[in-house]
């Protein structure tokens, strides 16, 4: 492995001066995981403020999903910003329709859609809330264990990936019934299908026991789970969860902020299954790094909103309004292929990587949304969070950015368009710094 492009111990003296200062100015309240102090990015590349440069298969969160400062998207933005910064919802403006048409072509509904424009994800999920509880005029909602969909108040009800997202802050918003996410590696229900399984659990127990399904607006769900592991449903349960949606006039909305815009190969997760969502919420890969958030619905539901019914001051900002269509021409014309063929490229050495080391659990997900799974043994598959942690942080001092996700799960969201060398050396430096852990871990 090549490590002649970290150039400084980490972090190095000049990043050590700003994480100095903003200790001072700054929230403490950001989930940090290592000190890296960006400088600048071009591509899947990125350099600290040392000249030290990284591998970068975070994406900013799978933001940047056209690359760091993708040209096209880079001169978007600056022809946007020479005509105009900001003219609030209160008006009218061509980027705005525009991005909205685009989305009426591509959704996954195959009915006209309507979209209310954001700025990101949790703002996005708020709206598909009270959206659903003005058109149904139910108040209940259902959500998943493991589910990730913003950090304000309503969507936080939701988000159950970490206990400490919601410690400090109950009561959040009322009327949230949480069912497990079905996981075929780690069952909780008798048999083989754990997405049947959480059907029946919903339709036979809750609504029989516990929850009228008559005042559920809406089923929240990810396509795929992201913070809560890159968990990839077992194939019929998002059809199912519509079967069951339908049969009760339940709206069921997609949260697609995470999976949306090629990241899974396709422009959205859900089309793997080919089921459609009534709502869906769109948000980080949709502006390449610029702030933007929209929820997306069937006209015959958004249509339903009234004059002041909910707004905004900057949504549909046209300068992220250009990212968006620049970065959906990219995905579209070359990029949701790419993460296609990239992806199965990356999926195959993983898979050798797996073989070679006993600590993971499983690989899983799709195109460019990959997750792998670390546990102390096979059989017993007890969670390895400091395996998990250590490697991480071990990754990052060899050059490789990556995050976490559920327990014990290295995720894998690098830009869409990285390509197979990519691939080759990151896989070098993962096993790398999986070698160094489990030596230092023997040798304590």
């Amino acid at each position: 492995m090549n490590k002649t492009h970290i150039k400084t111990d980490l972090p190095g003296p000049k990043a050590r001066e700003l994480l100095a200062r903003d200790a001072l100015v700054v929230s403490p309240s950001y989930p940090r995981d290592y000190p890296f102090v960006m400088s600048h990015g071009k591509g899947a590349q990125i350099w600290d403020v040392d000249g030290n440069r990284f591998l970068d298969f975070a994406a900013g969160i799978a933001v940047c999903s056209t690359g760091h400062s993708h040209p096209a998207v880079v001169q978007a933005i600056k022809d946007a910003a020479d005509r105009f910064l900001h003219i609030s919802s209160d008006y009218w403006h061509e980027g705005q329709i525009k991005l909205a048409e685009r989305l009426n072509d591509l959704s996954p509904m195959k009915a006209p859609v309507m979209s209310f424009f954001a700025q990101s994800g949790t703002e996005s999920v708020e709206g598909a809330l009270k959206l659903a509880r003005y058109v149904t005029g139910r108040g209940r909602f259902i959500g998943f264990l493991g589910g990730f969909h913003g950090r304000t108040m309503g969507s936080l009800s939701f988000t159950s990936s970490k206990y400490t997202q919601q410690r400090g802050f109950f009561p959040s918003m009322p009327g949230v019934t949480h069912v497990p996410y079905p996981n075929n590696y780690r069952p909780l229900f008798a048999g083989a299908d754990q997405g049947r399984a959480v059907l029946r659990y919903i339709e036979d127990v809750l609504f029989v026991h516990n929850v009228p399904a008559a005042e559920v607006a809406a089923i929240l769900v990810e396509p795929i789970q992201g913070e809560g592991g890159y968990l990839v449903p077992p194939d019929g349960f998002l059809q199912g969860l519509r079967e069951l949606c339908d049969r009760h006039g339940i709206l069921l909305i997609f949260d697609e902020v995470q999976s949306g815009i090629g990241r899974t190969g396709k422009m959205f997760a859900a089309q793997h299954w080919d089921v459609q969502p009534d709502v869906m919420t769109l948000a980080k890969g949709l502006g390449s790094g610029l702030p933007i958030g929209m929820v997306v619905a069937r006209r015959s539901i958004m249509q339903k909103w009234t004059r002041g019914a909910h707004g905004n001051t900057f949504g549909g900002n046209p300068l992220c309004c250009a990212a968006a269509l620049a970065t959906i021409d990219l995905v579209e014309r070359e990029y949701c292929a790419n993460a296609v063929k990239v992806g199965d490229y990356f999926m195959r050495k993983l898979k050798g990587f797996a073989d070679k080391f006993a600590v993971v659990g499983e690989v899983r997900g799709k195109g460019l949304m990959i997750g792998v799974e670390l546990v102390k043994d096979r059989t017993s598959k007890e969670p390895a969070r400091k395996l998990c942690d250590a490697l991480i942080t071990r990754a990052y001092h060899n050059g490789l950015i990556l995050l976490s996700c559920g327990q014990s799960t290295v995720r894998f969201m690098p830009p869409l368009m990285i390509d197979e060398g990519d691939v080759d050396e990151a896989i070098a430096i993962l096993d790398h710094s999986l070698v160094e852990v489990l030596a230092s871990e023997h040798a304590h």
